[in-house]
């Protein structure tokens, strides 16, 4: 038996052993549940909580992983208060205990949730060779001197990669169609998601494929394409024996973005000097009067999925492919690139009372279930107002004419992916909810279903990986 095949095996035994140990752990409680009807119903319902916020800390991140570890140990607290009040029933509760975190254990293997699963995981695409003549342009000074820091123009030497640093003045549009012209059979960016665009449309249109070097600050164009952002010498192995694969690119009048467009009071906070070396504290700074009863409206009109004009909206994001936003100072991650579709999520807000709840949902990092919000996915957009409008293009500030014509650029980008990237999204790697988690389950018993066919979930703000 080959590598590949024990693993889907062990996978399939570990997903069938979880959902067996769940199963048993609430049988076990229903058969000891205390006499009286009471706690003989209670104790029961306890362990099935306990078991689906177990499953939940197992395959979420972030708040969500916080939030049902809380709950499981609440449940079983609760759980144990009821059952030990009956004699001898103590070690039926450890046994409980034991088959529930075998339960969440198993199923965070089995879905490949866990960070060496995601490591040794085949990474989707199609296996190609080494490049001939492989290029990276690199920013030394972006992502607070990363490229720098790990002197890669002597990396790239040692593997026979042409490194052409970007001086200031120099065009980076130029720097790569002098790459292409040169012979460039593949080209790199280092440097953040404002550059990774600009070399991404270049190549898109000379038909050769890109190589993504997370060396920028936050780097998400890079954690929506499975790449480990704290690798970047890592990255340069996709100019070797790689993987490719096809993705989507958008345009806002004519101007390629792979991550997002950000209108209203997004942009307007990204316009603020002090942004970019403190986004969260600007954000926190800026929401309350930029919403104010005093702030100016916002000149932005556009017509929705359901052919409804939508006018003064104080938030617009338009993204390549759907992102579930979580919050304004950090975006979650997408679980595809590729859909061949624009995501478009918007907001108005009309008065204090939206104000205060806008504010907490972006606090909490739950801005979908503002009930202002509005969120679909069209392959073409338009923005109009009568003046230029102030914009937030993958995290650059801009000043764009209207209208504003967004289209998506379905499949024009070939992308190289080292083999041993994660490959896949934060949000392509996780379940929706409890019963996701378990459909999850019996298809990997089934089927040996891959971690990207799990149903993506509502990403932590700002995507980390374990």
């Amino acid at each position: 038996m080959n590598d590949g095949a024990a693993d889907r095996l062990a996978r399939r035994v570990s997903a069938a052993a979880a959902l067996v140990c769940g199963l048993t752990a609430v049988v076990v409680a229903v058969l000891a549940a205390p006499g009286d009807i009471v706690r003989g119903i209670a104790v029961p319902v306890l362990i099935v909580v306990a078991l689906a916020a177990a499953w939940t800390a197992a395959t979420h991140r972030g708040m969500e992983r916080v939030v049902g570890a809380a709950v499981v140990g609440v449940a079983l607290v609760a759980a144990l208060a009821m059952v030990l009040s009956a004699e001898g029933r103590g070690l039926v509760l450890a046994l409980i205990l034991a088959l529930v975190a075998g339960s969440s254990g198993l199923a965070r293997f089995a879905l490949r949730r866990d960070l060496r699963s995601l490591r040794a995981a085949s990474v989707p695409g199609t296996p190609v060779g080494p490049a001939e003549r492989a290029v990276l342009i690199m920013n030394l000074k972006s992502g607070g001197g990363k490229a720098e820091r790990f002197d890669l123009p002597t990396a790239c030497r040692e593997r026979g990669i042409e490194p052409v640093i970007l001086r200031p003045g120099d065009d980076l549009a130029d720097l790569a169609r002098q790459a292409v012209a040169r012979g460039a059979d593949v080209i790199g960016m280092a440097g953040g998601d404002g550059s990774q665009a600009l070399v991404a449309s270049i190549a898109a249109d000379a038909g050769i494929p890109m190589v993504c070097v997370p060396a920028g600050t936050r780097n998400h164009f890079a954690l929506d394409l499975g790449i480990d952002r704290d690798d970047v010498l890592g990255a340069l192995d996709a100019f070797g024996v790689a993987v490719e694969r096809r993705i989507d690119l958008a345009e806002v009048n004519g101007r390629t973005f792979v991550n997002n467009v950000s209108l209203g009071v997004y942009a307007k906070i990204v316009q603020s000097p002090e942004y970019r070396d403190a986004k969260r504290q600007t954000t926190a700074t800026k929401l309350p009067e930029l919403l104010g009863p005093d702030a100016e409206p916002f000149d932005l009109h556009f017509t929705d999925d359901a052919g409804e004009t939508q006018d003064g909206a104080q938030i617009i994001q338009v993204s390549n492919n759907a992102y579930v936003l979580t919050s304004l100072a950090g975006f979650g991650s997408r679980a595809r690139l590729d859909a061949g579709r624009l995501g478009v999520a918007a907001a108005s807000l009309q008065g204090p009372t939206d104000v205060a709840a806008f504010i907490a949902a972006n606090a909490a990092g739950q801005l979908s279930r503002f009930s202002g919000w509005i969120a679909f996915e069209p392959e073409s957009f338009t923005v109009r107002s009568a003046d230029p409008v102030e914009a937030g293009v993958d995290g650059e500030a801009l000043l764009l004419d209207p209208p504003l014509e967004f289209r998506i650029r379905p499949a024009v980008l070939r992308i190289r992916l080292p083999t041993h990237a994660f490959g896949e999204s934060p949000a392509a790697r996780r379940a929706t909810s409890v019963w996701g988690t378990a459909v999850a389950l019996v298809k990997t018993v089934l089927g040996g279903q891959s971690a990207s066919e799990a149903d993506p979930a509502v990403p932590d703000p700002d995507g980390e990986q374990d």
